[in-house]
């Protein structure tokens, strides 16, 4: 185990999610795979560490290359802290919750004369509820495709943050996909029976492989609800829940 993160999800019963070294280290190649992280490149960290994401924000610096800034307690949502970090620590890798995203971009379009504080970004990273396609236009309107890229995560803190990616394109609209699975991560969706279902059916969306986590410290009960044997692989299959 490399980690243990309390999460509730929907529920408001907190339980904390175990995750492995090897799901950790899956997770942050994918991410240097897909949007590198070089010598002159920087995070800004700024999500507590008590949420997920700032697993990727605290160590793939630290494994890849690059450097790490790290925002000051309760400024994270800021949006003119954010931008003097980004200015200051000349920030190429960033994430944003959507419903801070939209907090930022509301800021930058009232206040113009603070848009160049972002020039040094090179990837926005978006996960933590659903990203609307209003949202990607107007980040596209203040910020050209070719100097800067969106891009969409999903993924729940019992598998290594994020497991699926989308990259955000200007023409985009609703509803924005969650996209594909990340390295060594299948996704199934499947009905009450753990039946695959068909195309355009409503089912429950299941995740397994190298990033499922290894169930809730302390409760047994609610791991083998939740992390069964997987009936399409090896290995366990996480249910999320989520439809």
């Amino acid at each position: 185990t490399a980690y243990v993160i309390y999460t509730s999800g929907s529920t408001g019963n907190p339980k904390g999610a175990m995750v492995s070294h090897r799901s950790a280290v899956n997770r942050i190649l994918w991410m240097h795979d897909k949007y590198p992280l070089g010598d002159g490149d920087v995070i800004l960290q700024k999500t507590p560490y008590t949420f997920d994401v700032s697993v990727w924000e605290l160590f793939w610096w630290g494994v890849c290359g690059g450097s790490l800034a790290a925002s000051k307690p309760d400024e994270h949502f800021l949006p003119a802290k954010i931008l003097d970090e980004v200015k200051s620590n000349k920030v190429t890798h960033l994430h944003f919750v959507p419903s801070v995203f939209e907090i930022f971009l509301s800021y930058l379009e009232s206040h113009t004369e603070e848009q160049s504080k972002f020039n040094t970004v090179k990837y926005v990273f978006v996960s933590g509820e659903a990203l609307t396609a209003n949202l990607i236009e107007r980040f596209y309107k203040l910020y050209s495709y070719d100097k800067v890229t969106l891009h969409n995560l999903y993924g729940p803190t019992e598998c290594a943050v994020d497991v699926t990616y989308y990259d955000c394109r200007p023409e985009d609209v609703d509803p924005v996909p969650i996209g594909k699975p990340i390295y060594n991560t299948q996704l199934h969706i499947v009905d009450k029976y753990n039946n695959i279902v068909p195309i355009g059916v409503t089912g429950e969306l299941c995740i397994a492989g190298v990033n499922v986590g290894q169930g809730y410290l302390n409760n047994e009960e609610l791991t083998n609800e939740k992390f069964i044997d997987n009936p399409f692989g090896n290995g366990k299959l996480y249910k999320t829940g989520d439809l």
